[in-house]
């Protein structure tokens, strides 16, 4: 009797396991992604993957990851950094909306069910490729391939050219990949990886697409934008992305006055580094006069964007 009833809930536990599995989609529906993300409140993919503006992704190149950190601190992020990277193309800025995808060890069964359920969703090829199809332009294909270095890497120069040429950009994986030399000569391929090995992926498979994963330390969503660059890599909240470029490009300003005028011998170093005085800010307002600089946003929001200052 003991024995039958072990038997009968086994059973039923497989049952239950392949029915969730079957009812499993590899991607969120639209619905599913508007709830994951409900902060943003503009323009979205089809897929309901937040599309932050073009122009937003330009500027952020110039952000330091010193200020969208402290940015993101103080809202309430501070798990949103990575470091300790292999960056392909040192010194260059990787920037884009993130397009996710987690890889799991191989399991045979579960492989068979992911399998059958891409082809009825109409895709083709091998699971590898599947993230890779559904890049636009200006995505970062962000993976998840749990370190996996011998049999790990999941791209090579092939894959790498397909990725380069449907998002203008690179990867962020937390794996490996082949074909190292030839990715460092893909002029653009701006890419952060754990390492590089000659092998390819095998005994893995594709478990989800655009669904939030983890890179070390770090929750990533689809929709947040990648900000790299040499050794760390920042996953900003779509909604908070305007804000950072903005703080950060009003901070890149007057970091450029502060020194100057610190070579200059006008002020101490304890002035500057601090809250500055009335004094200060009119001597700023002046400089920006005089050296014609105008930023993409009024004065009147510069006390808004410095009031919690922890960079």
């Amino acid at each position: 009797m003991k024995s039958s009833c072990l038997r009968f809930i086994f059973v039923s536990f497989l049952l239950i396991f392949f029915y969730s599995l079957d009812a499993q989609n590899l991607t969120l529906s639209r619905q599913e992604m508007i709830e994951l993300t409900p902060k943003w409140k503009g323009e979205r993919f089809p897929d309901g993957r937040p599309k932050v503006p073009d122009d937003i992704l330009k500027r952020m190149k110039k952000i330091p990851l010193e200020q969208a950190w402290g940015v993101l601190r103080a809202e309430g992020y501070p798990n949103q950094y990575e470091g300790n990277w292999l960056d392909i193309h040192s010194g260059e800025v990787l920037v884009g909306r993130a397009l996710t995808a987690q890889f799991m060890p191989l399991r045979k069964d579960v492989r068979e069910q992911l399998e059958k359920k891409g082809a009825n969703e109409g895709r083709t090829g091998d699971l590898v490729s599947w993230p890779i199809d559904m890049l636009k332009m200006g995505d970062v294909y962000v993976a998840d391939s749990y370190g996996k270095v011998e049999n790990g890497p999941i791209i090579g120069s092939n894959l790498g050219t397909a990725i380069l040429a449907k998002s203008g950009n690179g990867v962020v994986f937390n794996g490996t990949v082949r074909d190292l030399r030839d990715l460092s000569n893909m002029d653009g391929f701006v890419a952060f990886v754990r390492g590089d090995h000659p092998s390819y992926q095998q005994e893995m498979m594709l478990t989800a697409i655009n669904k939030p994963i983890r890179i070390g330390a770090v929750t990533v969503l689809p929709g947040d934008i990648v900000l790299g660059y040499l050794n760390g890599v920042i996953f900003i909240p779509p909604h908070l992305a305007e804000r950072i470029v903005k703080i950060g490009e009003l901070v890149n300003v007057r970091d450029e006055f502060g020194q100057q005028r610190l070579r200059e011998g006008k002020y101490t170093s304890e002035q500057i580094d601090g809250r500055w005085t009335p004094e200060i800010e009119k001597d700023f307002s002046s400089w920006m006069d005089i050296n014609k600089i105008k930023l993409p946003f009024p004065k009147e929001e510069f006390p808004d964007l410095l009031k919690e200052r922890t960079w």
